[in-house]
Formats: structure tokens, C-alpha cells, sequence
């Protein structure tokens, strides 16, 4: 957690880092500025600049401290506010030496080999006149830079914002997490009335008692089971499925006999009808008369 000066002492420790690692590296004297990129760049001397285009709340943490207050308006946490950090690096130097693309390869390195911003920096940092107060030195959370992949089309709407600035080779870093803490001091919370915490042995009055030392035979399951014997053996057994699937065969044959006799006195017509024919075919003779 830190005050609101956490932003600029940020910006200023970052500056400081970079040119402390990539000025003895580079062989010659290297100028970092905490600014916005210059419109008329000078090429005297080989510069970077460190420039805080854009600041957004961090997404994880955003609603970290809600919420802050009670239902009657008294502060119960203090409000934090989680921030990210948008860096723009830019090189400049000679190009015919390619100056910039040497100081941009140191850049890259020196924050991949420290990401983390250490404290050692910050309290280095911390040391201009305009920086005096900042407690970013005593937060916890560590700042942690990573780099940004940015297209053309992003990079082309970012330089357009910086009015009449030529475009440079540059690199853009996020700076996570900064924490900025309120400034007023919550209500502490209420202590403990009256705490009551008993410790009582097994066998004390008033105690448990622990379920090996309970008899058999005795307890609430055991008057239930005797109950549920009791009932089982008064109450009579009911017919065997056996018998029952016994009966069920005999009904089919009595239905079968009641319907045969229908089926005869039906077929019966159909038989005389049958022998009237032959008769009146064996009256006639083979022309067709009768005898």
C-alpha cells in the first residue's frame, strides 16, 4: 500500500533502473528523462526517455476493497485503489551508428533480467525533493514490469496522440501492481463482549458423554429395533409367491373350454350347407337335368 505520490516515484525508480544497467553497457554516458518523447530530438547525446502514457485499473483487483463501508456510512476498510502502469520507452541517437536499436536491446534486457522493480531503486529514487513522503518503499506488493505487444494500428493511434513528435524505434512496458491507499482511518471493530470457552473432561457433570463408554443394548436405536421385532413377529406372514403363480396358469384353460363350443355350433352350418350341394349336384345328371 502506498500514497498517492506511488505513481511518480514509479516513473522516477524505473528511469533510475535503466540508467544504471544501460550506461555501463553502452560504453559512453547515456541520457534518461522520465518525459514525454521530444518533438525536435537532439543528437548530440544518446537519450531515453520514459514516458507514462496511460494509467487503468487492474482488472484482478479492481474490487478487491469493497465494500468499504457499513450500511451507516462509517468506514470499515480503507478504500485501496489498484492501478497499472503504461510505459512508453523511447531511444534516440545517431542513426548511422544505430544508437537507438543498441539502447533499445539494452532496455529490453535490463527488464527482462529485473522485472521487479527492488527496493534498493525505489529508495534511491525516493531521495528527489519532489518525491519526499512517498512510502512506496515499506509496500508489499512489488512493482513487476512486462513487456506490451502493440500492432501498427495500435502504435500508429499512440504516436498520433503525441501532437507534432517524429516517430521513434520504442517499446511499451506495463508496470503492476501499484496499490494507493485512502487517507482516512477506518473504526476498529468492536472487541469480544464476553467470551465463553468451556473445556470439560469425559465422566465431568455436565459433559459429553463419548460414544465407546455407552453401553449396549442401550440408547434411542435400541428400544426402536425391539419395537420393530416385536411388530415383525405378531404380524402374519403373508402367501408365498409360489402358490400364487401356481393359480395364475389354471384360469387360461377354463376360458379356452368355455369358448370351444361356440366355435363348433359356427362351424356347423357351414358343414350341412356343404352336404346339401353334393345332394342336389348328384340328383342331376352330367347334362345339367334332373332325374
Amino acid at each position: 500500500m502506498s500514497n498517492a505520490l506511488a505513481i511518480a516515484h514509479v516513473t522516477q525508480a524505473l528511469a533510475l533502473l535503466i540508467e544504471n544497467n544501460v550506461g555501463p553497457e553502452f560504453g559512453e554516458a547515456v541520457k534518461v528523462e522520465p518525459r514525454k518523447p521530444p518533438a525536435d530530438p537532439q543528437l548530440e547525446q544518446p537519450t531515453i526517455s520514459v514516458f507514462l502514457y496511460q494509467v487503468t485499473p487492474n482488472s484482478s483487483l479492481r474490487n478487491n476493497d469493497l465494500p468499504t463501508r457499513a450500511a451507516d456510512g462509517t468506514l470499515v476498510k480503507r478504500p485501496a485503489a489498484a492501478l497499472d502502469l503504461q510505459y512508453l520507452i523511447s531511444a534516440y541517437g545517431d542513426e548511422r551508428e544505430l544508437v537507438g536499436q543498441r539502447l533499445i536491446g539494452s532496455v529490453v534486457r535490463t527488464l527482462h533480467e529485473i522485472p521487479v522493480l527492488p527496493k534498493d531503486v525505489i529508495e534511491q529514487a525516493g531521495e528527489r525533493p519532489y518525491l519526499a513522503g512517498s512510502d512506496l518503499a515499506e509496500a508489499a506488493q512489488r512493482v513487476r514490469f512486462t513487456p506490451t505487444v502493440m500492432d501498427v494500428d495500435e502504435t500508429s493511434k499512440l504516436w498520433g496522440m503525441l501532437y507534432q513528435t517524429p516517430y521513434t524505434l520504442s517499446v511499451v512496458y506495463q508496470a503492476t501492481l501499484v496499490l494507493i491507499d485512502g487517507r482516512a482511518t477506518p473504526v476498529p471493530g468492536r472487541p469480544v463482549e464476553r467470551p465463553e470457552v468451556r473445556v470439560l473432561p469425559f465422566g465431568a457433570p455436565g459433559a459429553p458423554v463419548p460414544p465407546a463408554a455407552q453401553p449396549q443394548g442401550e440408547g434411542p436405536s435400541s428400544g426402536v429395533g425391539s419395537k420393530e421385532l416385536v411388530k415383525a413377529e405378531t404380524e402374519e406372514p403373508a402367501a408365498p409367491p409360489a402358490k400364487r403363480a401356481a393359480k395364475a396358469p389354471a384360469k387360461a384353460p377354463a376360458k379356452a373350454v368355455a369358448k370351444a363350443p361356440a366355435r363348433t355350433r359356427k362351424a356347423a352350418p357351414r358343414t350341412a350347407r356343404s352336404a346339401q350341394t353334393e345332394t342336389r349336384k348328384a340328383d342331376r345328371g352330367d347334362d345339367g337335368t334332373e332325374n
